[in-house]
């Protein structure tokens, strides 16, 4: 088991006027942002993200998100990059790049192969299509956003593993000359991880190319089946998928009991949920930004994550997040790990509002509580 930090670095500090606002998403006023606070939280979350390598986590992975206070990471090359300076051993994974929105995606291929090359070969390359509200962000059309992905993935990877110069001349962009200085450290490029909420799509192209897939923010009943979908779709393209290419991205929180636990993490899960995701339907999911097979999946999984309040006790219940004593957060996580086959664990031990020393707290009780107990377990489907 491959266990990942993952932070979202949300801004914890919405007042009680947020209440009258549609979302945080898009429109909500950057005059709400306080750049003297918010110096004090990129410290705090940066602090965090380091101190995971001295905790043993395998991975630390940043991500993209623009114009919300749901994260204040627009740019995650600047932050992985803050990491490779920081950092030994570990692996930084991003997770990942939006390349639809880039004019150049060729600039994604050079960041991420200097950071490759400077940090000895521990770059993890995500590439991720953006969600709904990034394509408000640009006044973009969300319906072009599949085969942008598309072309700029196979524009990257064929900058890393082709010796250039060569001309490029696709639907969306065009290169008189492809030949990008760095090449990647790691031949013949960086993994490749492809987060996900669930596109059938997604599932059988990431399965066609060996590149690990990793769910995000779900319910677990969805995560077995998506990852069911993935082993089957690794079959059609003649292998069997392994462990460690299925992942699942979700908030845990450790306390000493199971009823602290729940008491502790309320507040900073229900700001997430309620707060940060809130959302209408159409700005995650515009027209267009689905195809009708995707639409039917992901709707049926996700249409009421930021569309209706909902408590700790719903989320826990259903496996969104797990929250309990270290036995029991070993036990539950034990139990979705047999019965889904991931092998890649991709946790967010500070969500919402939680203050730094609460979160610190939690990464160091996961760390030595939970992470030993789950680092040789083989899922009941690979025995």
């Amino acid at each position: 088991m491959q266990f990942v930090y993952f932070h979202l670095m949300p801004w914890p500090h919405l007042d009680e006027s947020f209440e009258s606002e549609r979302s945080a998403w898009v429109t909500y006023s950057n005059a709400h942002f306080d750049p003297e606070r918010g110096a004090e939280v990129y410290e705090q979350y940066l602090s965090q993200l380091v101190y995971a390598e001295e905790l043993g986590f395998d991975a630390i992975a940043v991500n993209e998100h623009h114009q919300t206070a749901y994260g204040l990471m627009p740019s995650p090359d600047v932050i992985a990059s803050y990491l490779v300076a920081r950092t030994n051993s570990a692996k930084i994974a991003i997770l990942g790049n939006a390349t639809p929105l880039r004019d150049h995606p060729l600039r994604v291929a050079e960041e991420v192969a200097m950071m490759d090359v400077i940090s000895g070969g521990r770059m993890i390359c995500g590439f991720v299509r953006g969600i709904g509200p990034e394509y408000h962000n640009f006044t973009m059309n969300p319906a072009t956003s599949l085969d942008r992905f598309r072309e700029a993935h196979d524009l990257i990877v064929e900058s890393w593993t082709r010796p250039g110069p060569f001309r490029w001349e696709g639907k969306h962009y065009r290169f008189e000359y492809v030949n990008p200085w760095p090449r990647p450290l790691q031949q013949p490029h960086p993994p490749i991880w492809i987060p996900s909420q669930g596109s059938g799509e997604t599932i059988g192209w990431a399965a066609e190319r060996h590149y690990t897939f990793i769910v995000t923010f779900t319910p677990f009943r969805n995560v077995a089946r998506f990852m069911g979908q993935y082993r089957d779709a690794a079959r059609e393209n003649g292998y069997e998928a392994s462990p460690e290419q299925m992942g699942w991205a979700l908030p845990v929180y450790v306390g000493s009991t199971d009823e602290s636990a729940i008491d502790e993490a309320r507040p900073h899960a229900e700001y997430l949920f309620n707060q940060l995701v809130r959302r209408p339907l159409p700005v995650f999911f515009p027209p267009g930004y689905l195809s009708d097979d995707s639409a039917k999946n992901v709707l049926r999984a996700f249409s009421a994550i930021g569309t209706q309040r909902t408590t700790i006790e719903q989320l826990d219940g259903n496996s969104q997040i797990i929250i309990g004593s270290a036995e029991t957060v070993t036990r539950r996580l034990r139990e979705c790990i047999d019965e889904s086959g991931i092998g890649t664990l991709v946790l967010l031990p500070q969500f919402g509002s939680m203050p730094h020393e609460q979160a610190v707290g939690n990464m160091e009780r996961i760390a030595e509580q939970v992470m030993p107990a789950l680092r040789d377990h083989v899922s009941a489907v690979y025995r």
